[in-house]
């Protein structure tokens, strides 16, 4: 082990204080980089580059990584028993990964973009399925105890392809170039930040169990399914922008919905360091406390809203002159028309942080089928609401149904774990 490395894998005296922090920095630099990212294209390559850098970035490479991550996350971070070996998921995560970027290249043949706008998405979907892979190492490091170091991956990957990025695009001017630049920059700081740290620790089995492939792909179906409907239908209002708007729709869409990315930043700090004692409370019946922690959490998620709203609707006009003076003269007008849209949004993004929440809650219950029947119904609503809106009201509908689609959604998550709560302390009773 180098000193470098050495220097990585370092914590405190206090290793549950550093988990914190450094999931607070690393979730703070990846959600910070997909909020600006798009912004700062619209300012150094023009409007319709902007859209189509937002558009592959948050929505269709989005869209893939989901696929390359296949939902393992939390089965992946809460299999404290180890049924299964790191390399059971680690080979698992090759095939994902590989069916991702070819679900990309199907997807992108099939589209009717132009050479420059897919060969752009298709570049934004290599990158997104990178950070998939790099998902596999950090969700060990998480099992392990080790969150901090998940959270340095995020902090240092970020920064390094992300600076990439935007040197290479102010330098030279030409957006492909700067997303082949980001490209290599992800895949140089997955190697450094995850691959190399995680062979130094003691105990990670790396051989893979023969079944284990299809073992873990059927126990994990379902969570893949639901989480990458749930993207859908996070998403529907920007595939819908994309359809029946232009470039440049998308660019600002995705202007207007940057703050949901904070409120789901600020819940992250709050959910991920709980997962672990939730998972503890559930498995070792202790019902009460599971739902304490619940309530607290949800109280958090629900008061952080509350003050996004609050500002939005105070602030959000003004903010968005600013933007609009910061993108430049060209912009003048182009944004300050929604802000009734801007509020919608973030009251969106804060039913989002909860549902996620009641996600993770029906997971550690082990609720998958329940979990993808909610987002089966939530698809066919987002299929239909969504195009509809962005027909009749353009970005507006967009920002509306949006709303609604993450309120309905919400509802449905909190309901079915109350519903596993009474059903699981009956279970307790019964066997009493």
């Amino acid at each position: 082990m180098n000193q470098w490395t050495a220097a990585l894998l370092k914590t405190g005296s206090n290793r549950e204080k550093s988990n914190m922090l450094w999931n607070m920095a690393g979730s703070f630099c990846y959600a910070f980089s997909s909020m600006v990212l798009s912004f700062l294209v619209m300012h150094l390559a023009g409007e319709e580059q902007g859209g189509i850098f937002a558009f592959g970035f948050s929505t269709v490479g989005q869209q893939m990584f989901l696929l390359a991550y296949f939902g393992i996350r939390p089965f992946h971070i809460t299999d404290g028993t180890v049924q299964y070996r790191f390399g059971d998921y680690l080979h698992h995560r090759y095939l994902t990964c590989t069916a991702a970027m070819l679900l990309g290249l199907l997807r992108l043949a099939v589209s009717g973009y132009r050479a420059e706008k897919a060969a752009i998405i298709f570049l934004l979907i290599g990158y997104k399925v990178i950070d998939g892979f790099a998902d596999v190492y950090e969700s060990e490091f998480q099992r392990n105890g080790r969150l901090y170091l998940t959270g340095k991956s995020n902090t240092f990957r970020t920064i390094l392809s992300v600076g990439v990025f935007l040197i290479t695009l102010t330098v030279g001017k030409n957006l492909a170039v700067a997303c082949v630049a980001a490209v290599c920059g992800q895949a140089v700081g997955v190697y450094l930040f995850d691959v190399i740290v995680l062979r130094c620790l003691e105990g990670v089995d790396y051989s893979r169990r023969k079944g284990s492939l299809r073992e873990l792909t059927m126990s994990t179906i379902l969570l893949f399914v639901s989480v990458f409907l749930d993207f859908y239908i996070f998403s529907a209002s920007k595939y819908a922008i994309d359809a029946h708007m232009n470039d440049a729709a998308s660019g600002y869409f995705n202007v207007i919905f940057m703050p949901t990315l904070v409120i789901n930043l600020a819940a992250g700090f709050v959910i991920r360091p709980f997962l672990t004692s939730l998972t503890d409370c559930w498995n070792n019946q202790r019902f009460s406390e599971f739902t304490q922690k619940l309530r607290r959490l949800t109280a958090v998620i629900a008061a952080l809203s509350i003050l996004a709203v609050g500002g939005t609707l105070i602030l959000g006009r003004p903010v968005l002159s600013v933007l609009e003076w910061i993108l430049g003269p060209v912009y003048a007008g182009k944004l300050t028309p929604y802000s009734g849209a801007f509020a919608a949004i973030v009251l969106g993004g804060g039913f989002y942080a909860l549902l996620n929440l009641y996600y993770y809650a029906l997971v550690i219950m082990r609720r998958q089928k329940t979990i993808l029947g909610i987002y089966v119904v939530m698809t066919g609503a987002a299929a239909v609401l969504a195009p509809a809106a962005v027909i009749q009201n353009g970005i507006s509908g967009a920002a509306f149904s949006y709303l609604i689609l993450m309120a309905f959604m919400a509802a449905g998550f909190v309901l079915w774990t109350l519903i596993g709560l009474r059903q699981g302390k009956r279970g307790v009773e019964h066997d009493g």
